[in-house]
């Protein structure tokens, strides 16, 4: 029997180090919940058992019953009916069975509605895991964001309707942001609408009693033809900008018709779907022009902390086809592990996956404290005047951490997982190509992680702000001031050494402006993200953690000092030639740029 958790010893191992008695006690709100439901935990050791038993039952639904139905999902995908509704592949609709009884489909949400009230840190542990048994299912598993949502900005009428409906898992939910016209750039949307091909004006407007109705077109919608819509309309159109921007909730219904089904690279047995909204009754999310700057900023960030957790389980799936295959595969009279190049490639991906798992667990925690600090600012904040200075300090550090390492770990983990999915292919050569192996569907799924909910060089352009703002430095500060293994000293004076170079890249890219900054951004967010997992490898390296596994703990502890050391040396060199690429000053990009890419192609 497959279990997706229990075979995982670095999910395990990070279980274990990072400091989840914190986490459930702020998850917990002090355990108060425990006095009002019976299955709410009376303490840290409780709640965190409860955590560990829900990912042991989901890795072993993963590995035995999701996975093996992928490749099938893969070459069925889903199916368009005449009347505009939408049929899941076979596996898919099992799959979301399966998980609707095994009650994980309320992670995040209240005891109230029936949610799990867990960290979002076990949320990405989960997300993780459902992804590498089948990458489009969870593109449906996690959207629980929509709920999250809900939860946080509706109002408690609505949340009262829907919100036990999703925690049961009786509906499913869709983001519904783009429009032909407005990709990336949501300040542009219009709900941009025709039907049967005659243009119409478009529009979200009210009727005579106040209620709001919504007609136009969406597309590139991931579960579009899921029961809850969460729609992000012009409810302003005298406003252009992001401030005329509203969120409604619409139910699926006759007035909401999936128009097509978009023909994919990958993730087949997600439906991608183009929608028309047929004047569609629609309720109000909060109030009205806080539709993008608040809310779906709010379910942007998840959105992504969720896409790189995907890029996660999606990784490890493909190391470990390729490390399967190589351990077998004989070439040359032995095994192809034993090839230096073989053997070093497979290396390099396994610490990836791990580097990258660091970040995103490190970001989940950063995520839930501030959350259960802005909670605590507007529901219960201090009445001493001091305690409340410091409470909102902290809440403005956290947030501004937050929003730093959230596209860090979507733009590294997304791009970490094309790598590794690229790399599990070369390792099997031919037959990497075919699809007898299941690592070419994974190259497929991978590729779209690093475009979805803001493309690479988007991630990028957010987190280097963080960067040049004095964000990385202070966290960076943080990680270095605490207490390391003295055997780790040679380690720690490179990563003091990059921290330098950071700085001095830095100074030099402010002197040059914003432009220069955004050009240099990939750059600078690469030297900090290696920094920062420097620092996260030398604290696992450093912990003392009875694992309770196949391998005692030192053995354990040994093998992080391994990947510390060849993480930060190798790192090393390549931070230096970065900060020293940033100093050139090069910018033909701007000054050069006709000239070196030539004139438009016309045929």
């Amino acid at each position: 029997m497959a279990n997706f958790y229990k075979d995982n010893d670095d999910i395990q191992f990070l279980f274990r180090h990072i400091d989840l008695t914190k986490l459930a006690e702020l998850a917990e709100e002090g355990f108060k919940f425990a006095n009002e439901f019976d299955y709410a935990p009376t303490d840290a050791g409780e709640a965190i058992k409860n955590y560990e038993m829900v990912l042991d039952s989901l890795g072993q639904l993963s590995g035995d019953f999701i996975a093996p139905r992928a490749e099938d999902v893969d070459r069925q995908g889903n199916t368009l009916n005449a009347d505009g509704t939408v049929t899941y592949a076979k596996g898919i609709s099992e799959s979301l069975e399966k998980l609707a009884k095994a009650d994980v489909m309320g992670f995040t949400l209240p005891y109230r509605f029936g949610g799990l009230n867990f960290p979002n840190l076990v949320y990405s542990m989960a997300i993780e895991i459902v992804s590498r048994a089948d990458a489009a299912l969870m593109n449906i598993f996690g959207l629980q964001g929509i709920a999250e949502t809900i939860n946080a900005f509706a109002s408690e009428e609505i949340k009262q309707q829907y919100l036990p409906d999703f925690a049961a898992g009786k509906v499913t939910g869709a983001m519904v942001l783009t429009e032909p016209d407005a990709g990336s750039d949501l300040q542009a949307v219009k709900v941009s609408g025709h039907d049967t091909g005659a243009e119409k004006p478009a529009r979200v407007y009210q009727d005579a009693q106040g209620n709001w109705f919504i007609r136009g077109v969406k597309r590139f919608i991931t579960n579009g033809c899921g029961d809850i819509l969460l729609v992000l309309a012009r409810s302003e159109p005298e406003i252009s900008d992001g401030r005329g921007l509203s969120l409604y909730l619409v139910e699926r219904g006759p007035w909401v018709k999936v128009r097509r089904l978009e023909e994919k690279l990958g993730i087949h047995g997600s439906p991608t779907c183009e929608l028309f909204f047929n004047d569609a009754p629609a309720k109000l999310i909060g109030e009205r022009q806080r539709g993008l700057i608040t809310y779906v900023m709010s379910l942007m960030n998840g959105a992504r902390i969720g896409i790189a957790a995907q890029s996660l389980g999606i990784a490890e799936a493909a190391f470990r086809v390729a490390r399967d295959y190589a351990a077998t595969r004989k070439q040359f009279g032995v095994v192809i592990e034993k090839l230096p190049a073989v053997r070093d490639m497979l290396i390099d991906m396994k610490i990836a996956v791990e580097a990258g798992r660091a970040l995103l667990y490190e970001t989940s925690c950063v995520v839930d404290q501030s959350i259960s600090c802005e909670k605590r600012k507007e529901l219960n904040p201090p009445t001493d005047k001091e305690q409340l200075k410091l409470l909102r300090e902290q809440s403005r550090r956290l947030d501004r951490l937050a929003s730093m390492l959230t596209p860090m770990s979507k733009y590294y983990c997304s791009e970490m997982s094309n790598r590794v999915a690229y790399d599990s292919i070369q390792v099997l050569g031919g037959s990497g190509y075919m699809r007898d192996y299941a690592c070419e569907r994974h190259a497929r799924d991978a590729r779209i992680t690093t475009i979805y909910e803001g493309t690479s060089q988007l991630q990028v352009v957010a987190a280097v702000r963080g960067v040049c703002s004095g964000t990385a430095e202070k966290f960076l500060t943080e990680l270095a001031g605490k207490e390391y293994d003295p055997q780790l000293k040679d380690l720690l004076g490179k990563l003091s050494a990059g921290m330098e170079q950071l700085k001095n890249a830095i100074i030099f890219v402010k002197a040059n402006g914003n432009e220069y900054m955004d050009l240099c951004g990939k750059a600078l967010v690469d030297i900090a993200i290696d920094l920062i997992n420097g620092y996260l490898f030398c604290g696992q390296a450093s912990a003392q953690v009875d694992m309770q596994l196949a391998g005692d703990s030192s053995s354990m502890k040994g093998r992080k000092v391994e990947i510390a050391r060849r993480y930060i040396t190798k790192n090393a060199p390549k931070i230096a030639a970065l900060a020293e690429l940033v100093k050139m000053g090069d910018k033909s990009t701007f000054t050069k740029y006709e000239a070196m890419i030539g004139p438009v192609p016309t045929e």
